[in-house]
């Protein structure tokens, strides 16, 4: 492609991305109209639903995948996929469990930047493979997430933090409230704010989108995508880090398994959510507003007492339905452009 190609993709490339902002931003409405629902009807068929406990457990049960979703927002808006997060949560939360239980007057945020520096190691690694080792993101992650699991298991050797040797300190993260709000929730929306802020105004978090939605064209304008997505990677491992010392703060007990399974929720949650899996599209304010619907299923699933095999068959019909409506809102997107783009030519 020359760069009179490349500089009259651009100007394609920006309007497709706005039109599809335009339609994710209602599809995102869509989302809290589906979860006010989703609650009212819940609220409706078992009154205790409604209680403020169940409402603050699903809000803190939310708060740790919306980070993990932040991150992989990140990733997944470049072409790429993460799903290592759940393994780095497992490592950084009993890093953090067994940090603290020998050392019981260190400072929680020195056990935080501890574990984000542990998750970002985490995220280089996969970074490196995938951007200088040129292997699909897919295979590097899949093979690092039982790798970072065996690292967790060789490193409890089957113990297990409990939260009896855990400064109170620290266990009050889980529990503590501001003007209401669980910290671990204002925690979450700080995260799930700021990133959102780096992708809307910093030009590397647009470089981002662009690389998503054509890495060719983003190459011949000058993106250093390689250096975009290792720093995509780090990011998501930091989050995953300091997602596993929270983690350790809301549950107390922490073992190998701590986190075992989270990955694929958060891609769910990030894809429920608008983020399209094909790259190049999406927020992360939709993300958390995935990962909340997700938790809200399967919390509203539970109260009903519906079998645990409907719980995630429901989470399953609703990530496919969410990457048809992917698709369909791209082929949609394309079509309108070329309509767009004929006029003017004639």
């Amino acid at each position: 492609m020359s760069t009179a190609a490349a500089a009259e993709t651009a100007p394609r490339e920006e309007r497709a991305r706005r039109l599809t902002e335009w339609v994710f931003r209602v599809r995102e409405l869509g989302i809290v109209a589906v979860l006010a629902v989703l609650i009212i009807f819940t609220g409706i068929m078992e009154p205790r639903f409604l209680s403020a406990g169940s409402l603050r457990d699903l809000a803190l049960n939310a708060s740790i995948i919306a980070i993990l979703a932040a991150g992989q927002t990140l990733v997944i808006i470049t072409r790429n996929i993460d799903l290592s997060v759940g393994s780095v949560l497992g490592l950084a939360a009993f890093m953090a469990g067994d940090l603290l239980s020998n050392n019981q007057g260190l400072p929680i945020p020195v056990v935080m930047l501890a574990g984000m520096a542990l998750g970002g190691a985490c995220g280089a690694f996969n970074g490196v493979l995938t951007t200088v080792g040129q292997v699909p993101a897919l295979v590097v992650t899949l093979g690092t997430l039982y790798m970072f699991r065996g690292f967790a298991f060789l490193w409890t050797d089957g113990r297990q933090v409990n939260a009896e040797t855990l400064p109170d300190g620290f266990l009050d993260l889980g529990t503590q409230t501001v003007a209401g709000i669980p910290v671990l929730v204002l925690i979450a929306l700080a995260v799930v704010v700021v990133v959102g802020y780096y992708l809307r105004s910093y030009r590397s978090g647009r470089e981002l989108y662009a690389i998503g939605s054509n890495p060719l064209a983003a190459r011949l304008a000058g993106v250093r995508t390689d250096r975009r997505v290792f720093g995509a990677f780090v990011a998501s491992g930091a989050l995953a880090g300091l997602a596993g010392v929270l983690f350790t703060a809301r549950y107390g007990t922490v073992d190998a398994t701590a986190g075992t399974g989270y990955e694929f929720t958060v891609v769910a949650a990030a894809v429920v959510g608008g983020v399209a899996i094909f790259g190049g599209s999406g927020s992360v304010y939709g993300a958390a507003l995935g990962a909340l619907l997700l938790g809200c299923i399967t919390s509203s699933l539970i109260v009903l007492r519906v079998d645990a095999f409907w719980q995630q068959a429901a989470v399953g019909a609703l990530l496919l339905l969410a990457i048809a409506v992917d698709r369909l809102v791209g082929l949609r997107v394309d079509a309108a452009l070329r309509q767009r783009s004929s006029r003017r030519v004639r």
